[in-house]
């Protein structure tokens, strides 16, 4: 298998640099691709009209909800048609189709996964309005794949664009529904135990979440920290608290950070919908948004979603043998077995999952059946908290805390997950034994989470903070309160709040939680320039701090003096590492810390001289997927900028240990801001650009208006839309 490997790493050099030769992306203007989006013969029952903004951003206006979806999978297809293709593979482990045998791995362990296993029942299951909207946008995507050409990357790799099913998209609705569980699992197992495991456990319970903050090498953790929807911030402020005096909701997902992003911004209105947010490429709702009645938007649950079950004693007749065969491009097919067993796939047997000497199969709420897509819609069409938290009881994965925000005045907070109903005690370790199986008997959904309304401070806060306590366990593990309680003081602290005070709030970069550390560390350390910058850090990480650089550093240091190297990586494996690690500073002997932090600063102070400030040493660096790849990977990495924030802010720049200078591994990836006083102000910004198409104009324009705090604005009402944005495409029926 590693010939095979080196043997595609070899062809896929060689095919990537005669094609990077023959195609080249050339630069197009907004213009000009508006004016590419083939209009004519599209099964609409009448003329669509859209409107572009200077930043490729969409208004569509549609007389009948069927003709909306069409526009939007045309819409969809037209600015990320690359993007929707890698996503369809990955959902169906058919990656080495593309990239060759170097990718039978990662394709073995999707199969392995199976995001779409529930597809089949799920279709068969949708309402027919529900249908009717899903085959609509399939109907959109295929329009573009028949009348345009295919997308650079496409013809970069000589692969013709397939059609689309509703399957399809469903598929990937799944694949966008991973656990962020699977990070932590993907690092424990391949941690050797010790006697001091119980402990760790205990404290990785009271203390932690998974870390999504080092850097992963792995593939699959990348995918997951891609799609999963694996942090965020998202706040709703009640009226009293506004100077309009109506509610606000804003907030910034978290996710890997990367071109094309994975959201697209989007207004529309039909007879059912009218609405402006966030949308995911391939999937034919809106993610994050508001239409007249009310906003919402959200952060990981943390929900336990999933459980690994130890099926090392089942008899070999209790599992079951499928044989798959993967097509490879220049190589011969290679065909894998997918074992599985009543608590589902044994998901040890890839390699991401395997290294603890255990069979483990994994049992997911994301193959049982559910109806994502008809909830999402009914959210879309919500008119008041009630409405929006009955649909929310339809979704299941990921699991969410929503907030939300109504005109009329309420604001809410609520869980949204469907779950295992278990004891209350919680796990003597990541493994379940099979008797855990009957938990599974019984889920709950929403109705039975906790959920808020009008929280007597003004405000409902989500930072993937713990969850109100609940009679059914929700997760063991959650983020730090920090986000949340540096949110809650700045909302408190800044009312009234109008749009200004809000979006201060979004690029927010101090971490008051890290100055205990920092005087600790103070007081330890001998004089120095280390130590003058560390003792002058106010606790920002501002991209001109030399104190925030000075911290991260002796920090780095420290750990890697105090913690053996088996302890580093169970703490790298915890999200509150960094507070284990304050714990262990804190119960060292005074000689001894003090002999360690000397020692830190000393090995920090060259670095310190040498990058100066926190932005000489952390990179925000955006890589189109072509940027991994052999021979012409630099001609798609655009961008290697000092960048603020940290781990621990509320505009989160996630990083591992700092020893020099390194990239953001994730985090804000996009903003919104939604004012309930006037349904035209809908305020939102991605990391990037709206274009997937290399060479457009819109493919990175936004990334200068992300660094400056500042907004696109996407309104509600058509005229509006008509007047602010320039361009006009109008979609023509067939015949």
């Amino acid at each position: 298998m590693r010939r095979l490997a080196l043997y595609g790493l070899v062809r896929l050099a060689l095919r990537l640099g005669w094609a990077g030769l023959r195609h080249r992306p050339s630069r197009q203007s907004v213009a000009e691709r508006v004016a590419a989006l083939p209009v004519r013969g599209l099964p609409v029952g009448a003329p669509v009209e859209i409107r572009w903004n200077r930043y490729l951003a969409p208004f569509i206006g549609a007389d009948s909800d069927r003709d909306l979806a069409v526009a939007l999978g045309l819409v969809h297809a037209h600015l990320r048609l690359a993007q929707l293709e890698l996503f369809r593979r990955l959902a169906y482990g058919r990656l080495a189709e593309m990239l060759g045998p170097a990718a039978v791995r990662l394709d073995h362990a999707l199969r392995l996964l199976d995001p779409g296993r529930a597809v089949p029942v799920i279709l068969a299951g949708l309402p027919p309005e529900s249908r009717d909207w899903l085959d609509g946008f399939v109907a959109g995507i295929n329009h573009h794949i028949a009348s345009a050409p295919p997308p650079f990357e496409l013809r970069l790799f000589g692969i013709a664009p397939e059609p689309w099913t509703a399957a399809d998209v469903l598929a990937i609705t799944r694949l966008a529904a991973a656990d962020v569980n699977w990070l932590l699992w993907m690092r424990l197992v391949r941690l050797p135990r010790g006697p001091d495991w119980p402990d760790f456990w205990a404290r990785m319970l009271a203390e932690s979440a998974p870390a999504l903050d080092a850097a992963e090498p792995d593939a699959f953790a990348e995918i997951l920290r891609g799609t999963g929807r694996a942090g965020s911030n998202a706040f709703a402020v009640a009226g009293r608290l506004s100077r309009s005096g109506a509610p606000f909701l804003a907030g910034d997902p978290h996710l890997t950070q990367s071109l094309p992003s994975i959201w697209l911004a989007a207004a529309y209105r039909s007879p059912s919908y009218n609405l402006a947010g966030l949308m995911i490429p391939g999937i034919p709702v809106m993610a994050i948004g508001r239409n007249r009645w009310l906003a919402w938007g959200g952060s990981n649950l943390f929900a336990a979603s999933s459980e690994l079950f130890d099926v090392s004693d089942l008899p070999a007749g209790a599992i079951t043998k499928r044989r798959a065969e993967i097509p490879v491009r220049w190589s011969r097919p290679q065909r894998v077995v997918l074992r599985e067993t009543e608590y589902g796939p044994v998901i040890s047997d890839a390699p991401m999952f395997a290294g603890s000497g255990r069979r483990l199969a994994l049992r997911w709420i994301g193959h049982r059946p559910s109806d994502e897509l008809s909830a999402l819609l009914a959210i879309n069409r919500a008119r008041d908290w009630q409405s929006f938290r009955t649909a929310a009881a339809g979704l299941a994965v990921p699991g969410q805390t929503l907030v939300c925000a109504e005109a009329a005045g309420t604001i809410g907070r609520m869980a949204a997950a469907h779950l295992p109903r278990r004891p209350p005690a919680p796990p003597a370790d990541f493994v379940s034994s099979v008797s855990a199986v009957t938990e599974w008997d019984e889920i709950v959904t929403a109705e039975d989470l906790p959920a808020e309304t009008d929280p007597p401070g003004g405000f409902a806060v989500t930072a993937n903070d713990p969850p109100p306590q609940s009679e059914v366990p929700i997760g063991w593990m959650f983020g730090a309160s920090d986000r949340a309680e540096r949110l809650a003081e700045l909302i408190a602290g800044k009312a009234p709040l109008g749009f200004e005070e809000i979006a201060t709030i979004l690029g927010d970069v101090a971490a008051p939680a890290m100055l205990p550390l920092r005087e600790r560390l103070v007081a330890a350390m001998p004089e120095g320039n280390v130590r003058a910058a560390l003792a002058g850090w106010d606790g920002t990480y501002a991209a001109d701090s030399a104190g925030a650089l000075a911290f991260e550093l002796v920090v780095a240091q420290v750990a890697a003096r105090i913690l053996s190297p088996r302890r580093r990586a169970l703490y790298g494996a915890a999200w509150r590492g960094r507070k284990m690690l304050a714990q262990d500073i804190a119960a060292a002997a005074p000689d001894r810390l003090r002999e360690i932090v000397a020692a830190a600063a000393e090995a920090a102070a060259p670095v310190l001289a040498d990058l100066r400030d926190w932005r000489g040493a952390h990179r925000l660096r955006l890589s189109h997927p072509l940027g991994r790849a052999p021979v012409i990977a630099r001609r798609y990495r655009f961008t290697d900028l000092g960048w603020p924030g940290s781990s621990e802010t509320v505009m989160k720049a996630a990083h591992g240990p700092v020893t020099g200078r390194h990239a953001v591994s994730y985090g804000s990836n996009a903003r919104y801001v939604f004012d309930l006083s006037d349904p035209n102000r809908n305020d939102l910004v991605i990391l990037g650009g709206q274009d997937g198409a290399l060479g457009s104009d819109a493919f990175l324009d936004q990334i200068e208006l992300f660094g400056r705090g500042e907004f696109m604005c996407l309104p509600l009402d058509p005229h509006v839309a008509a007047a602010e944005f320039p361009y006009r495409s109008v979609l023509e029926p067939l015949g």
